[in-house]
C-alpha cells in the first residue's frame, strides 16, 4: 500500500514512517522541510516530499496516487503558541487532510487525536462522569488545543456522512514517549503529579501499530479509538488515585491493580490492536 504520512518528520512520524516501510509498504513522508540527508542511503527509504498542511493545493499535489493517509501535523498542545493559531492551523490542517482524500478518491485516513478531544489535561478542572474512560464519554473540551481535537473527530464523523467509503479512524494517543520508564519520569514533571493526564502514555511503538492497523482494518465511517498503555506510571493502585483525586466520579469498569483509566476495548475488538503485542 502507498501511505501517505503528513508530519513524517516529527517524533512520532521518525517512529511510524520506519515501521510502515519495514511492513512492506511504500511511504510518503510530508514534512515542512525536507529531513537532512542520511550517511548512507538505507535499505527502506521514503519518499519525502515539503508542503504545508493548510495549504489545500499543496496537499493534494503530494497525496496523489496514494491509497491511504496517516496524519500527524499537529500543534501538540496548547502552549508555544497563541490560541488562535494552536486551533486554526489544527483545525484547518485535518479538514484539509479529510478533503484532500475525498477529492482523490483516499478511501483510508487515519487521524491522529488526543485523549484531551474530551477536555482533560488543559482544563481548568478536568471533569470526568467515570472511570474508565470509552470513547462514549461526553466531551467537555475547552482549551484551543483540545477543541481542535474535537473538532477534527467531528470532522471525520461529517466526512463519513458525506462519502460513505470512507473508513476515518480518530485514534487518541496520549504522552507519546519510547518506553514507560521515561513516561514515569515526564509524568513526575507535571503539575499536580500527573492527576490531570490520568497518569497515562502511549508507547510510540504501540502507536505506529494502531496507525498502520487504522488504515488496514475492515471498518466504514469514522470511529475514534483510544490508544492507550493498559496500565498507568503510578506505584499507587489505580483504585487509590481515583478515591484521593476523582473521590465523586463513579467507577463502571475494572481499576483493580494499576490497570488505565482509558478502556481500549474498541481498539482491540475493531482494529485488533493490544498496546503491547
Amino acid at each position: 500500500m502507498r501511505i501517505a504520512v503528513t508530519g513524517g518528520g516529527g517524533e512520532m512520524g521518525r517512529t511510524l514512517v520506519p515501521f510502515l516501510l519495514e511492513q512492506g509498504h511504500t511511504v510518503v513522508s510530508i514534512d515542512r522541510a525536507l529531513p537532512p540527508p542520511p550517511a548512507s542511503r538505507p535499505r527502506h527509504w521514503a519518499e519525502h516530499m515539503v508542503a504545508d498542511t493548510r495549504d489545500f493545493g499543496q496537499l493534494v499535489a503530494c497525496l496523489r496516487n496514494c491509497e491511504a493517509v496517516i496524519h500527524l501535523a499537529a500543534h501538540r498542545s496548547p502552549m508555544g503558541q497563541p490560541d488562535t493559531v494552536v486551533y486554526a492551523d489544527n483545525t484547518v490542517s485535518s479538514y484539509n487532510v479529510l478533503s484532500a482524500a475525498a477529492t482523490l478518491g483516499i478511501k483510508r485516513v487515519c487521524l491522529a487525536s488526543s485523549i484531551n478531544a474530551i477536555g482533560g489535561a488543559f482544563s481548568r478542572a478536568p471533569r470526568y462522569d467515570y472511570f474508565p474512560l470509552n470513547e462514549e464519554h461526553a466531551t467537555y473540551a475547552e482549551d484551543p488545543y483540545s477543541l481542535s481535537k474535537w473538532v477534527l473527530e467531528q470532522q471525520g464523523d461529517a466526512f463519513a456522512r458525506r462519502f460513505e467509503d470512507m473508513a476515518i479512524a480518530s485514534l487518541r494517543f496520549h504522552l507519546l514517549i519510547d518506553t514507560r520508564e521515561r513516561a514515569v519520569e515526564r509524568t513526575a514533571h507535571f503539575a499536580p503529579g500527573g492527576t490531570r493526564h490520568l497518569w497515562a502514555y502511549t508507547l510510540l511503538s504501540a502507536a505506529a501499530r494502531a496507525c498502520l492497523l487504522a488504515v488496514t482494518a475492515d471498518f466504514k465511517g469514522h470511529e475514534a479509538f483510544y490508544i492507550v498503555a493498559p496500565q498507568t506510571v503510578m506505584n499507587e493502585p489505580s483504585l487509590e488515585l481515583a478515591q484521593q483525586n476523582y473521590p465523586n466520579t463513579p467507577i463502571r469498569g475494572d481499576l483493580s491493580d494499576h490497570n488505565g483509566f482509558f478502556d481500549c476495548a474498541k481498539a482491540e475488538r475493531l482494529l485488533g490492536w493490544k498496546h503491547e503485542e
